[in-house]
């Protein structure tokens, strides 16, 4: 039986997030957008995702409250992409899916993720919990660093600026680099 395009038939919340985050690429577009990436060709760059997924996965992210879409530039026209309220709440499942992919399919950390605020030295816990102030640390106090495994030579200039540290949805801004 071939897989269908929807889950319509489900009733299931897990079925309808699906419907929003389940295709290919979506959730790497959303990673980006938290590691600071907002424009779109950044996230072309970094992903190296085709240009027609891409502006698919942007339209459908936008239009279901994900993503906002914000003029960044009036001549030639150019916008960003910046996460929502809706796009922020997703932060959980992407740390747990990329603590699970890195506890069974990886053998090198890419990045650490630790309490920006308290200036800890230790990594988050797997639910966000600062392990030196025992707080769970809202996405805007994560910092990001490269992990013992990142490429310390990376081809793109997206994953030339996050060799260093930086705080989550902070933006990725090309230019001064």
């Amino acid at each position: 039986m071939a897989l269908g395009k929807d889950y319509a038939s489900q009733e299931c919340s897990i079925a309808r997030a699906l419907e929003i985050v389940g295709e290919r690429w979506t959730l790497l577009v959303v990673r980006d957008a938290f590691y600071g990436v907002r424009r779109y060709n950044d996230f072309l760059v970094h992903l190296g995702i085709p240009r027609a997924v891409l502006a698919a996965r942007l339209q459908t992210l936008t239009t279901e409250g994900v993503l906002e879409k914000r003029r960044y530039q009036q001549s030639p026209p150019r916008d960003e992409y910046v996460l929502t309220e809706r796009g922020l709440a997703l932060w959980p499942t992407l740390r747990a899916l990329g603590l699970w992919g890195r506890d069974h399919f990886s053998e090198a950390q890419l990045r650490v993720f630790r309490h920006a605020t308290c200036g800890t030295e230790r990594e988050l816990g797997r639910y966000d919990e600062c392990p030196d102030c025992g707080t769970v640390v809202p996405v805007s106090d994560v910092e990001m660093l490269p992990g013992p495994g990142a490429d310390p030579n990376p081809a793109d200039p997206i994953s030339r600026v996050m060799l260093k540290p930086k705080r989550l949805l902070e933006p990725i801004e090309l230019e001064s680099v």
